[in-house]
């Protein structure tokens, strides 16, 4: 069985630096932020090229705690809307929830599977405050749309990048700074992985990040000055260490996740199977293949049953879920359509070139 990951396997070959990171760590006596925790942030900060970064607990609470830095700050308020594209993961759209704002999805493009910047624009009302990209499923989204569309209708534009590490687009910024302000998730399978839960948030927004630092921890000032009512979302420093080691081999993996999937592009030959596009390879950092098939279960049972395992990212639409089922008589048959037809294959970077022939093979021969 060719696995859709081996999370195994990814670390495998960070073991004796991150044996050496564990024992540093566990002899400094110092396992609250600290130093691993601010060496991080100014390594991540210079990679992505903004200002700031602010180390935290995971993505969602990285994207709660934008928002409310932007309501603390007087730029947003309660029951503002906020434009996010409808088949991302549901993580965009709690964030927006959980910070008293209002969530109005948006249908995608159905090549890029990033928000349609049309569909946003026809989207806005008076209330509409700021728009949330996502960079699904590692390509960037549309920034010279959405910074334009942003721009002339002076919204707050927030990237949700949380698969998109080391993204570039045309100008050669990095995904975490073509916005306003970004979220990361270091979750163990992203392209730079954790061994456990963490995030961030980088911004060229003085104001903003010095509230997220106060909101992250407290609302603390200093050790017993709270100056707002902040809570506990702080980026655990044997994590930050972890992720350290790893940054340093970030732009190589995602170089290796694109040429498997440009084999895949050049292997693969089926009429019947829609392959991912993109304007430019580096705007693509290939967190996840996705390829669509109007047979999507036939074909994730095919695959399955001749040694390979894939996924679905997502089965279920937001308005579709329980949790929103206020939201369940909108119609988005773009996104429901996604739904039902996108699967994922496997790529990561242990992956052989004799099992993505043979990936491709079954896929080329399936009818």
């Amino acid at each position: 069985m060719i696995k859709f990951l081996d999370l195994k396997k990814v670390n495998a070959r960070f073991k004796e630096e991150y044996e050496d990171v564990f024992n540093r760590f566990l002899n400094s006596g110092n396992y609250i932020l600290g130093e691993e925790v601010s060496k991080f942030e100014s390594a991540f900060k210079l990679y992505c090229g903004t200002g700031h970064c602010i180390g935290t607990s995971n993505g969602l609470d990285a994207l709660r705690l934008i928002f409310e830095g932007y309501k603390t700050l007087g730029k947003l308020h309660d029951g503002d809307e906020i434009l996010v594209p409808a088949n991302t993961y549901i993580a965009s759209v709690l964030a927006i929830s959980s910070a008293n704002l209002k969530p109005i999805l948006v249908e995608p493009d159905s090549i890029s599977f990033n928000i349609d910047v049309h569909k946003a624009k026809s989207a806005l009302t008076h209330k509409t405050k700021a728009i949330l990209g996502v960079h699904l499923y590692g390509q960037l989204y549309d920034v010279h749309g959405l910074e334009t569309l942003c721009k002339e209708q002076d919204l707050i534009l927030i990237e949700d990048a949380a698969q998109a590490h080391g993204a570039s687009c045309f100008d050669g910024r990095k995904a975490g700074n073509v916005s306003d302000a970004a979220a990361f998730s270091f979750y163990p399978t992203k392209n730079l992985g954790a061994l456990g839960d963490a995030g961030a948030v980088t911004t060229n927004d003085s104001a903003l990040a010095e509230v997220v630092y106060k909101l992250r921890n407290y609302g603390r000032a200093t050790a017993y000055d709270n100056d707002l009512v902040g809570y506990n979302c702080r980026l655990d420093a044997l994590q930050a260490a972890f992720l350290r080691v790893k940054l340093t081999r970030l732009d190589s993996d995602n170089q290796k996740r694109k040429s498997i999937a440009q084999q895949y592009l050049s292997l693969i030959d089926n009429d019947q199977i829609s392959l991912p596009q993109f304007t430019h390879i580096n705007e693509h950092v290939f967190h996840l293949f996705v390829i669509k098939n109007v047979n999507r279960d036939r074909l994730k049972s095919y695959l399955f049953e001749n040694g390979v395992e894939t996924f679905i990212h997502y089965p279920k639409a937001i308005h579709h879920q329980k949790a929103y089922s206020h939201l369940k008589t909108l119609h988005l048959p773009i996104t429901s359509k996604l739904h039902n037809e996108i699967l994922s294959l496997p790529l990561n970077t242990y992956l052989k070139s004799s099992e993505i022939e043979k990936i491709a093979n079954l896929l080329t021969n399936f009818r």
